[in-house]
């Protein structure tokens, strides 16, 4: 048997590799994990988690709306983003630490330095004078932003990972994109009194979400104070002395201070030396995996967003649990993507489990039932808002049983995990009208829809 430096080496220390590494280095291995930028990942460092408290630092404006309506009165209320800024930036360091203590008191070596493969079993640290050797590796790398590198002027645009320490807060900002990424940052710099322009080539906003989830979110984004424009892209981007003109393909030419691409990401596969270990990447551009997360490589598996099968925190975190007990407690898992629930932290935010309509139409052989609300929330009545709430039941028109759940309008991100373990059990409808109202609350409103909507139960 060959004699190697680890029993795991792990290159990524994202939320997925932490969470493999310390379960194996738990289970008695000796583990090492690479990290080429600060221990957390995305999700920590510079996804869910500092975006997060930007959501929530931009949803106190409207708070103070509301307030105002409830007989509240506040004097020269301001926000100031450098003191946002520092706090957010300690309270993400405070996080970082605490993963890499995790890593430590577990046993797991962290190196600090990018980790390139220079065979199936080897890895070099780059610039570190040190080359490595585990028995088995794991791929936890992450994504990163894509933009369009032949847009003309697109060097003068940023994305999501630049608009967590931008140096002062624009006056006006186009963001460019029509995914979780686009809506959630427009939110929170409309939120926070930048002048906020959302631009989508496609027809909607949130493509592969339920249509009707996408019309109603467009529609309340744009109540915010968020210009929409849709079914157009950029042609060149031209800087001047006052700022960002943004050339658009239907003539329109607007002016911002910044240029935000937030146009998808893509698996961080550069310049990893996969093809020296024999990793193959998919049609995609995503390390190639079996259920079981192996790559081409026998050795060599791949986690999270680098797969990118569910680019999702949590998701990762199930993989990295399924590859320790397949590979370390031979006890063979995959991870079920089947009804996980999602949250779009749009502003009013978004919570989905399960099927669309039409995805439900193409899968419920005998049709399907849909019961749809739409209603203005209790918090907004004293207000004068015309703001509402949508919820949605998909439900399989032979079994019964509930196969999606959709709900804009606040506190759907809490909502939506609750219900996804009602859709995940299979529950039927039935079964979720027997369940009694939790009066008076938005949620009641998941158990009480009784009228189907017109024609909504046919085949195919």
């Amino acid at each position: 048997m060959a004699d190697y430096d680890y029993d795991l080496f792990v290159i990524g220390a994202g939320s997925g590799g932490v969470r493999a590494a310390r379960l194996t280095a738990l289970d008695g291995k000796k583990v090492a994990v690479a990290e080429e930028y600060r221990v957390g990942g995305t999700c920590v460092i510079r996804g869910c988690v500092p975006k997060k408290f930007m959501v929530m630092a931009s949803e106190i404006s409207h708070a103070l709306e509301i307030a105002e309506g409830y007989g509240w009165s506040f004097d020269n209320a301001k926000f100031d983003w450098p003191t946002f800024l520092e706090a957010k930036d300690v309270e993400i360091a405070r996080l970082s630490g605490i993963y890499a203590a995790n890593l430590g008191k577990a046993g797991v070596e962290l190196v600090h330095g990018r980790a390139v493969l220079k065979d199936a079993h080897t890895v070099e640290i780059v610039g570190k004078d040190r080359t490595i050797n585990a028995e088995k590796i794991l791929i936890a790398t992450g994504g990163r932003p894509w933009k369009p590198d032949e847009l003309p002027g697109i060097e003068h645009a940023i994305t999501s990972e630049e608009a967590f320490h931008l140096p002062e807060l624009p006056k006006r900002i186009l963001i460019a994109g029509g995914g979780y990424i686009a809506v959630e940052f427009a939110g929170i710099f409309a939120g926070l009194g930048v002048e906020t322009t959302l631009i989508y080539r496609g027809p909607n906003i949130l493509r592969g979400f339920d249509d009707d989830v996408r019309a109603h979110l467009a529609g309340e984004i744009e109540k915010r104070g968020i210009k929409v424009i849709l079914g157009c892209q950029h042609e060149k981007i031209e800087k001047t002395d006052t700022g960002l003109v943004n050339h658009l393909e239907n003539g329109m030419k607007l002016e911002t201070d910044v240029v935000m691409f937030a146009t998808g990401r893509i698996p961080y596969v550069k310049d990893l030396g996969l093809e020296s270990a024999g990793v193959e990447l998919n049609e995609a551009g995503a390390i190639k995996v079996d259920p079981y997360s192996r790559t081409t490589a026998d050795n060599i598996w791949a986690i999270g967003d680098v797969t990118d099968r569910m680019n999702l925190t949590p998701v990762a975190i199930r993989e990295a649990v399924a590859f320790h007990q397949t590979v370390y407690r031979d006890n063979p898992q995959h991870f079920d993507y089947e009804a996980v629930a999602t949250a779009v932290f749009s502003q009013p935010p978004v919570g989905v489990v399960g099927l669309s309509e039409a995805e439900a139409r193409r899968s419920c052989s005998n049709g399907v039932d849909v019961y749809v609300t739409r209603f203005r929330p209790m918090k907004y009545a004293f207000t004068g808002s015309d703001e509402r709430v949508l919820m949605k039941l998909v439900v399989d028109a032979d079994s019964q049983r509930v196969v999606g759940v959709h709900i804009v309008g606040p506190d759907s991100p809490e909502m939506i995990q609750l219900a996804a373990i009602a859709v995940k059990a299979g529950l039927t409808k039935a079964q979720w009208d027997a369940t009694c109202a939790v009066h008076p609350t938005m949620a009641e409103e998941l158990v009480t829809l009784k009228e189907k909507q017109s024609g909504a139960t046919s085949a195919g």
